[in-house]
């Protein structure tokens, strides 16, 4: 099954029944309350007071909320989580979590729209190919997007690794060494100065999955004046269509800098933006991932959760303005059923505006370095 097929989070976890999947992996199970469930914890990895023996019902499902717990093995998370713990896989096992979640899919969610049998149903919903009218993570454009005819649809991979690389950069970029940032960071995140192509003028910023594998580059722009409508700050791939099948790019499906954390981790800073990541790497707190924006995916949130052991913690730092605040609530919601997060709250600025010293006095004690 292709890692690259198209999955709807957000919109899977919302139409899941969670009951069913209990029933489908044959849980008895009692109701305790309205929408609220227990039943001795079927997981595979399950670990009670090491005796081996069932003593009483501690999983706990909240039906509602789509989420569980385990009051005795501690195990927790929302109805994916439970499959893909069920089929013996680690939550931090990406791919795998692709592969249950279109299992589930196929399975249990029905097309509305249509009064075709359970299995066309799920036939259906197996096809890499989505409506090109659905909405998609809105992204820089380098280019001008082809959509086929109405009603026509098309397959679709999303961030697929590039065959290529940019070469002839400047690996000394005077706009970053102005901004405080070392050789050694700039060599670590392979940041370059483009001088051709639609790059150009900009800072290269690779962007790699969780595999490590190069699916595009973002373009930040070193002459702020020249941001307008047509020329962002930042730029980010376009759609394309190469052998028949539209490629794009979503920065919702991955974390920057979340294939160099080497899970699980005890603590993880979540941030907005790239330079975030840069300074804070720089000065010793290399766990740090970005959204990319103020907005944490459900794909992003389940990427932050298997970067985090069960008992670790998510420090979300955002800028400190409006989007800063959208970013920390939007974390608080996606992440902190699953994990313990707590909000750090800058004075003003961004990261980048501390001082070693400054930053150093902020984390002390909160964040333990790598």
């Amino acid at each position: 099954m292709s890692t690259t097929t198209w999955v709807d989070f957000r919109e899977l976890r919302a139409k899941l029944d969670f009951a069913a999947v209990l029933q489908h992996y044959g849980v008895q199970f009692k109701s305790k309350k309205r929408n609220q469930v227990q039943a001795f914890c079927p997981l595979p990895g399950h670990k009670g007071r090491g005796d081996g023996k069932k003593h009483s019902p501690s999983f706990s499902v909240n039906l509602e909320r789509g989420c569980f717990f385990c009051h005795s093995c501690h195990s927790s998370g929302g109805a994916i989580d439970f499959a893909v713990l069920m089929e013996g896989h680690a939550l931090r096992d990406h791919d795998a979590v692709r592969k249950v979640a279109l299992m589930l899919q196929e399975r249990f969610i029905a097309d509305t729209s249509s009064n075709q049998s359970p299995k066309s149903r799920s036939s259906k919903a197996s096809q890499s190919t989505i409506n090109p009218n659905e909405s998609v993570d809105k992204v820089g454009d380098s280019g001008a997007q082809q959509k086929p005819s109405e009603g026509q649809a098309r397959s679709v991979i999303v961030n697929a690794p590039l065959t290529f690389s940019l070469q002839k950069l400047d690996n000394e970029p005077l706009y970053l060494k102005e901004r405080g940032f070392t050789t050694e960071t700039i060599s670590n995140f392979e940041l370059g100065y483009c001088v051709r192509g639609l790059m150009q003028g900009r800072i290269a910023i690779p962007l790699h999955n969780h595999h490590g594998e190069l699916i595009g580059y973002a373009g930040r722009i070193v002459d702020d004046a020249n941001i307008d409508e047509e020329n962002p700050k930042y730029l980010f791939p376009g759609s394309r269509e190469r052998e028949g099948k539209e490629h794009r790019f979503a920065k919702s499906h991955f974390l920057y800098n979340g294939n160099a954390v080497s899970a699980p981790v005890d603590d993880l800073i979540v941030v907005e933006g790239f330079t975030s990541v840069w300074w804070l790497w720089q000065h010793g707190y290399q766990n740090v991932v970005a959204l990319m924006g103020s907005s944490c995916s459900v794909e992003q949130a389940w990427l932050i959760a298997g970067l985090v052991s069960h008992s670790g913690r998510v420090w979300i730092m955002p800028d400190r303005d409006d989007a800063g605040e959208r970013c920390a609530h939007s974390v608080l919601t996606q992440v902190g059923w699953q994990r313990f997060c707590r909000w750090i709250k800058l004075d003003q600025g961004q990261p980048t505006d501390l001082a070693a010293d400054a930053l150093s006095k902020l984390l002390e004690g909160v964040v333990r370095h790598n």
